[in-house]
């Protein structure tokens, strides 16, 4: 997408597992980063993220606008609207979503930051956690984790159209196949991520000027500019 935008665009690709953080440690880690672009390099600064969880719930553009995508999470950005966003979501609620990068990324770690789901072991059989926790502590981290999967039956492969996935696809049927959930192969697009590069920022987009910063709106448009 950068290759085909009109515009010289510059990238930066933060930890995958940042928004496992909570707003307290990830807010703070963006605005880290708006705060050190000096002034006049860029026209805007685009973010490639929902709100997740209220992540970027309060980050402010200093010198150079901010642009960022009306979704709840990445997943809108690769399904290419919010509403079709909605519309798999009643659907299919209980469904984890894949990408070529989810998979290739792993859970974060690789990225030199501790995800919940590492904290917690949540990653580790059950024998390795009896010998790291205690056996009832980890017969209550297994528990747990039983009742976070309860409600899911089904893996989503979002193909993007790029020549690498079919590998990618394979892993995911693969995961579904040794978790027991239905696997699904639907189609992306790009239609946001290309927007947000090519300038095209339409209704899809919140544009926050120098000075002000985003809120969560609770509605239909996700986020809207602090009053």
């Amino acid at each position: 997408l950068q290759a085909n935008s009109p515009h010289i665009c510059d990238a930066e690709f933060l930890p995958k597992g940042l928004h496992d953080l909570g707003v307290d440690k990830m807010q703070p880690r963006l605005q880290e980063k708006i705060d050190g672009i000096p002034a006049g390099v860029y026209d805007a600064l685009l973010l490639g993220y929902g709100l997740c969880n209220n992540g970027i719930a309060g980050l402010t553009a200093r010198t150079t606008k901010l642009v960022v995508p009306r979704a709840h999470d990445c997943i809108t950005l690769f399904l290419g609207s919010r509403k079709r966003y909605r519309e798999l979501f009643d659907a299919h609620p209980g469904t984890y979503y894949r990408t070529t990068g989810w998979i290739e990324r792993g859970d974060g770690e690789k990225a030199g930051d501790m995800t919940i789901s590492r904290k917690l072991g949540l990653h580790m059989k059950y024998e390795e956690l009896v010998g790291k926790y205690g056996e009832e502590n980890a017969r209550y981290v297994m528990e747990t984790m039983g009742d976070l999967t309860a409600n899911y039956d089904r893996i989503a492969f979002i193909s993007m159209g790029l020549e690498c996935e079919e590998a990618f696809v394979r892993m995911a049927e693969k995961e579904a196949r040794d978790g027991g959930f239905d696997f699904e192969n639907i189609q992306g697009s790009m239609s946001i991520l290309r927007k947000l590069i090519n300038g095209e920022w339409d209704d899809d987009f919140l544009v926050v000027q120098p000075g002000e910063s985003i809120k969560a709106s609770h509605d239909e448009r996700v986020i809207k500019l602090s009053e």
